[in-house]
C-alpha cells in the first residue's frame, strides 16, 4: 500500500499553496486531481500552478493532454497510479491534490468501469438521438436521476448510456456509486479537506474571477476558438470556457459572463463540498481564508504526518 496525502476541498480554498508548501516540507511530488488543469492551452481558466510553483515543486497530469482528446476517469486513474508509483519508488511522498470529486474517488476506490450488458440497439438510439454528444447524454442522465448523474462522469459515455438504459427501462434510481466500491488495493488514503466559511469562500471566488479576467481570461478564450475549439468539446465545458464561448457566439461581450462564471463556480463549489464531506475517512482543516493560515497548516502537517 502506498501512503498518499490528499489535499481536496472547493475552488478558490487555497488547494495548490498547502500542497505545494507541504511537498516542500515532506519531500514530496504533486499529482493533480483537477479534470482541466490536465488540459494544455487551458491556462488561465483552470487555474494552473504558475512556472514558478511547478520549479518549486513537482508536478504531474498537469498541461499533458490536448482537449480534443477523449478522456475517461478510467485514463485519469491509470495514469495517476501511475506517477504515484513512480513518485513513491523514489523515496518521495505522494500528494494528490485537486477538486474533481470522480478522480479522487478513482484513487481511493477501486471502481468498476465496465459497462454492464444491456441492449445495443437501445442504447445506440440513444446515443442517436443526442447527436452521440457526450454532454447532452449527460444531462438526459441529469433528468433522469441527478445523483446518478453526479457519479458518472459525463466522459463515460458507455456507464452513461447504460444508466439512461436501465433508468428508461423502469429502475427508478440507481444504487450510490459509493456504496458499491470498495477501498484500493494499492493507495493507503490520507485525506485532508479545506474548508471556511461560506462567505469568505465566496468572496474569494468572486476576486478569483475578476484576477482571471484581468490575467487575460477573454484573450485566452479567444485564442482556444480560433484553434478551432467549441463549446461542443468536453474540456471547453469547464467553468469560465463555455460562459465565455457562449457569450461571444451569441454575440455579447466576454464581460458579459463574468458575473455568470462567478455564480457558476459557486455553485460548482457547493457541490463539491458535498461530494467531499461523503469520506468517513477525511480530516476537515478549517481555514480563516485571509492569507496563508500558519495554524491551519500545523494541522495539516500533523495529519499529513499521524
Amino acid at each position: 500500500m502506498i501512503r498518499t496525502v490528499f489535499i481536496v476541498g472547493p475552488t478558490a480554498s487555497g488547494k495548490t499553496e498547502y500542497s505545494i508548501r507541504l511537498a516542500e516540507d515532506l519531500d514530496g511530488q504533486i499529482v493533480s486531481a483537477d479534470s482541466m488543469q490536465l488540459y494544455k492551452y487551458l491556462n488561465i481558466g483552470s487555474a494552473k500552478p504558475t512556472k514558478e510553483e511547478m520549479e518549486r515543486v513537482p508536478h504531474f497530469m498537469v498541461d499533458c493532454f490536448d482537449p480534443k482528446d477523449a478522456f475517461s476517469v478510467y485514463d485519469y486513474m491509470i495514469h495517476a497510479k501511475y506517477y504515484i508509483e513512480q513518485i513513491y519508488y523514489q523515496a518521495k511522498m505522494p500528494i494528490v491534490c485537486g477538486g474533481t470529486g470522480l478522480y479522487v474517488n478513482s484513487l481511493v476506490y477501486e471502481m468498476d468501469f465496465t459497462a454492464p450488458e444491456g441492449n445495443n440497439d437501445y442504447r445506440e438510439r440513444i446515443r442517436m438521438e443526442e447527436d452521440s454528444d457526450p454532454i447532452k447524454l449527460h444531462e438526459r442522465l441529469r433528468r433522469l436521476d441527478p445523483k446518478a448523474a453526479e457519479e458518472i462522469h459525463p466522459n463515460n459515455v458507455k456507464r452513461v448510456l447504460r444508466a439512461i438504459e436501465r433508468l428508461e427501462k423502469g429502475e427508478g434510481t440507481l444504487a450510490r456509486f459509493a456504496d458499491a466500491v470498495k477501498p484500493s488495493y494499492t493507495i493507503e488514503p490520507v485525506m485532508i479537506g479545506l474548508n471556511m466559511d461560506r462567505e469568505v469562500l465566496y468572496d474569494r471566488i468572486n476576486k478569483r474571477v475578476d484576477k482571471l479576467y484581468d490575467m487575460g481570461l477573454e484573450e485566452e478564450v479567444r485564442g482556444l476558438m480560433d484553434m478551432g475549439f467549441t463549446s461542443k468539446d468536453v474540456a471547453m465545458k469547464g467553468i469560465g470556457y463555455k460562459e465565455i464561448i457562449d457569450c461571444i457566439t451569441e454575440g455579447k461581450s466576454a464581460e458579459d459572463a463574468k458575473e455568470i462564471i462567478k455564480a457558476n463556480t459557486r455553485h460548482y463549489a457547493r457541490r463539491q463540498l458535498i461530494w467531499f464531506r461523503r469520506y468517513p475517512q477525511i480530516n476537515w482543516v478549517n481555514l480563516s481564508g485571509d492569507g496563508f493560515d500558519e495554524e491551519a497548516y500545523e494541522k495539516i502537517m500533523t495529519i499529513a504526518c499521524s
